[in-house]
């Protein structure tokens, strides 16, 4: 039976910004981060690893991947949603430059689109596709996935059941991981938090 297990990338400079589609490197505090993991993940049986294009996945993927020796492959669609014009601002610049808007998309969160951005519609089907994808690959019974805070929550929600609050406390902090399970019997995904 194919399990997967998803993990977020790596700290940057860009923490506590709206950094969807925006590509900044991972810092000194990701690097150590990326470490631990390392360390943590020694001897699990992973069969291959996917990983979003943008470096900080990718980088903290690449790591791993050498660790364990196992093949990587680059997924666009792995990518966090774009934020558009909100990219790199933080929350308070945000309500700044429109509070309205603001307002609006906390109280229909997620379904507020930001200028430019990315609609929750589009982002949620893109990476339900690509999870998909990743459940018919061949590759063992253990497959990871380094990607971002939220494409996991659209996991946690979609396949496994838990709700927003719960999937924001599973997603936040860097390098965090969590693996699925289809049952053969029912359908229903089994979550194991990881770190």
């Amino acid at each position: 039976m194919k399990e997967i297990l998803f993990i977020r990338h790596a700290e940057t400079d860009m923490a506590k910004t709206f950094c969807g589609h925006s590509d900044p490197p991972v810092n000194q505090v990701g690097y150590t981060q990326i470490e631990r993991l390392v360390m943590s993940m020694q001897g699990t049986p992973i069969s291959a690893i996917f990983t979003s294009d943008l470096q900080r996945a990718s980088r903290t993927a690449a790591t791993l991947a050498r660790s364990l020796s196992v093949r990587l492959t680059t997924r666009t669609a792995l990518r966090e949603i774009n934020f558009g014009v909100w990219e790199g601002l933080t929350w308070k610049q945000v309500e700044t430059l429109n509070p309205a808007l603001a307002t609006r998309w906390i109280d229909a969160f997620p379904h507020c689109t930001p200028p430019l951005g990315e609609s929750f519609e589009s982002f949620e089907a893109r990476i339900m596709g690509e999870v998909s994808y990743l459940l018919e690959q061949p590759d063992g019974c253990l497959t990871a996935v380094v990607t971002h805070a939220g494409v996991m929550r659209v996991v946690l929600r979609n396949l496994c059941g838990i709700d927003e609050k719960a999937a924001w406390a599973i997603t936040t902090p860097y390098c965090c991981a969590f693996k699925y399970v289809p049952d053969a019997h029912d359908g229903m995904f089994l979550r194991e938090v990881l770190g």
